[in-house]
């Protein structure tokens, strides 16, 4: 994954964040949520639920909001059931889309996202079929002009926290770690106070893919933007080479 740098795309969504920042609050707030139903409403005994508190910090989310979802999510009998679904297809010239959803309409939100990439110019395909085009890993991406340490040093303390890599871009870090090893990775750098403009467990491409064309281009942005308009729609995992 070196050689490319993902820190100016999430610059890019970040941005956009600002514009419709209640569309990543809406996303944050089910994750709470379901890290809460799933773990409890103390993160010092849930990490799935730490991980997601991180998340939304990272996103400016104000801590009474935090703290309003975890005591909503812990004392509503009645709150909504979500269910985490995944669906995977194909964009224009082959591209890889996987797309993260938590519902509580499996039926809504299976007609929306089929909606997406039909008007793309995609389609979704059958469980598994562009899956294993990724890997699953932890990311944590560190923005240069917000980190002091020098780069030696921040490396060893990722490696150290059980990080699988670590890489230098132009302008970022990039670290990688195991799944079950993202929290405790990204634990340690917060704990030096070390400012991260992303932390999530996502799915990496293995290769990426080109789009020349402008109307290719033009519908995988289509189907980008309809999915990033659903409130269903928790991530976007594609290999579109931007």
């Amino acid at each position: 994954m070196s050689g490319h740098s993902k820190f100016a795309n999430i610059k890019h969504k970040k941005e956009k964040n600002d514009a419709a920042r209640g569309k990543i609050f809406t996303v944050i707030g089910r994750e709470i949520a379901v890290a809460v139903k799933e773990g409890g409403a103390d993160p010092n005994n849930n990490s799935k639920l730490r991980d997601v508190i991180a998340k939304a910090k990272a996103n400016n989310m104000p801590n009474d909001t935090i703290e309003r979802g975890i005591k909503k999510a812990a004392g509503d009998a009645n709150a909504v059931n979500y269910v985490g679904i995944t669906y995977e297809g194909y964009g224009p010239n082959g591209t890889a889309i996987i797309v993260d959803a938590l519902t509580d309409n499996k039926n809504r939100t299976a007609s929306n996202v089929r909606n997406a990439f039909t008007k793309g110019g995609g389609n979704v395909g059958t469980t598994g079929c562009v899956s294993f085009m990724f890997d699953k890993k932890g990311q944590i991406i560190i923005d240069k002009e917000e980190c002091d340490m020098d780069a030696d040093d921040l490396m060893m303390i990722a490696l150290d926290a059980g990080a699988e890599d670590f890489s230098e871009e132009e302008d970022s870090f990039e670290i990688l770690t195991a799944p079950e090893d993202f929290s405790q990775v990204r634990e340690a750098l917060e704990n030096e106070k070390i400012a991260m403009a992303s932390a999530e467990v996502t799915m990496v491409p293995q290769n990426y893919v080109e789009l020349t064309s402008e109307e290719d281009i033009k519908k995988m942005n289509k189907i980008l933007d309809l999915l990033d308009e659903d409130d269903d729609v928790q991530a976007v995992y594609h290999n579109w080479d931007e």
